[in-house]
């Protein structure tokens, strides 16, 4: 049992570095280690939700002391992004399990061409924040980014960034530090559902959440430090390696299917 919470600690410190650094929930992370420790799937889905709201309000409080916390622009982001969630999240039992991993990954990929695809645009002097008015332009993105996380099952992060920085031709830091914000009220609102649900389990909870609590202070004040180039390549280096491991767990999920 000890032990179990020494990795869950370090668990938890890992995903918080994520959070502060890539502006990602650590779902990703913390629900395969509760798994791997004999944690019921369900409960360690829920458990996360705990723990990333711990994570995510903590990150934001030290990014708005440093002033790097927008009010608006989270909101703007994240009150679509929690009512589409819940259309994503009762489409996705409409889908195959495997198929819906697998367009995941795919997802993941694009992800990494949509951040690229905005150098390309300036490059030509075009320019993509033109397509939508400013509002409208965040809006679609806070919805597009909650549909698909509900659709998905994960945090918006890995899909809210990539949109800011196409649609509203935000910075990388800006786009992980609003996501990052936006977290905290998608956080709230699958927390709430899973606690009604009787699905959290608190201790676990809160050893995550607490060892979240140090990765991102840690993170959230050297993200600012390092330049653009590096978080840009740490993120897109992270989507790749995402997206691996869901191709990996629709194959499984596929070999499953067809055992049955």
């Amino acid at each position: 049992m000890e032990a179990n919470g020494i990795l869950l600690a370090l668990g938890g410190i890992f995903s918080g570095v994520l959070a502060g650094f890539l502006g990602i929930g650590g779902g990703v992370v913390l629900v395969p280690i509760m798994v791997a420790l004999g944690f019921i799937p369900v409960q360690a889905v829920a458990t996360s939700s705990l723990a990333i709201l711990v994570t995510s309000i903590a990150g934001s409080i030290q990014n708005w002391r440093m002033g790097f916390f927008d009010t608006r622009r989270v909101l703007l982001l994240g009150f679509p992004a929690v009512i589409t969630a819940q259309i994503g999240a009762y489409l996705a039992g409409l889908f195959v399990p495997y198929l819906l991993l697998a367009a995941f990954g795919v997802l993941l990929l694009l992800n990494i061409y949509l951040v690229e695809m905005r150098k390309r645009i300036i490059a030509r002097g075009g320019d993509s924040t033109k397509l939508f008015s400013p509002l409208a332009a965040r809006l679609i993105t806070g919805g597009l980014a909650g549909f698909l996380a509900g659709l998905f099952g994960v945090g918006g992060g890995v899909i809210m960034v990539p949109l800011q920085i196409l649609l509203l031709g935000e910075p990388i830091k800006t786009a992980i530090q609003t996501s990052l914000g936006v977290i905290v009220i998608t956080a709230i609102s699958s927390c709430l559902g899973h606690m009604i649900a009787g699905n959290v389990l608190f201790v676990p909870g809160l050893i995550l959440g607490f060892g979240g609590l140090i990765g991102v202070q840690f993170s959230t004040r050297f993200l600012p430090k390092l330049p653009d180039s590096a978080v840009s390549f740490a993120f897109r280096a992270m989507l790749a390696m995402l997206s691996v491991y869901i191709f990996v767990q629709a194959w499984q999920n596929y070999i499953g299917s067809i055992e049955l």
